[in-house]
């Protein structure tokens, strides 16, 4: 008989701690522009710190978000790897493989992402490679998600 679950995984409350640490220490930063150089910095951290499969995907999607919409600020959200618009919201994020236990990355985009599509759409996406044409296909998501 399988166990009865209730309440947050230890994954999930780990992440919920994550956040509580990066509103803390945004908190404390004085003025925006140390705000944005240590919100990067972390972030490049965070990457620094996954599993090198996911590393790997995780620095090509931030040179992708990086180049594709400047506008977005690096930083981390959730303890993943986040780019928000300028009032501060995350438009896309990307969550290791090993966060959560999962058998593959995603890439997200939150409901700030302008990717409204009729009545239904995807947000998020698995992502085993990145290579020229996902690249290309994740710039353009990334593209209309600010546009």
């Amino acid at each position: 008989m399988a166990e009865k679950h209730e309440g947050f995984t230890a994954d999930e409350r780990a992440a919920m701690k994550e956040r509580a640490k990066e509103l803390k220490a945004e908190s404390k930063r004085a003025s925006a522009a140390a705000k944005a150089a240590e919100a990067e910095k972390d972030l490049l951290e965070k990457i620094a710190e996954m599993p090198e499969a996911d590393r790997v995907l995780a620095q090509r999607f931030h040179e992708i978000v990086t180049e594709t919409a400047p506008q977005l600020a690096p930083k981390t959200w959730y303890g993943m790897p986040a780019y928000n618009n300028a009032d501060g919201k995350p438009v896309c994020f990307f969550q290791s493989a090993a966060k959560f236990k999962s058998r593959y990355a995603m890439i997200g985009f939150s409901d700030n992402a302008k990717l409204d599509d009729g009545a239904m759409w995807p947000t998020y996406f698995a992502i085993a490679d990145l290579g020229e044409a996902e690249a290309t296909r994740v710039a353009d998501l990334v593209k209309r998600a600010v546009s």
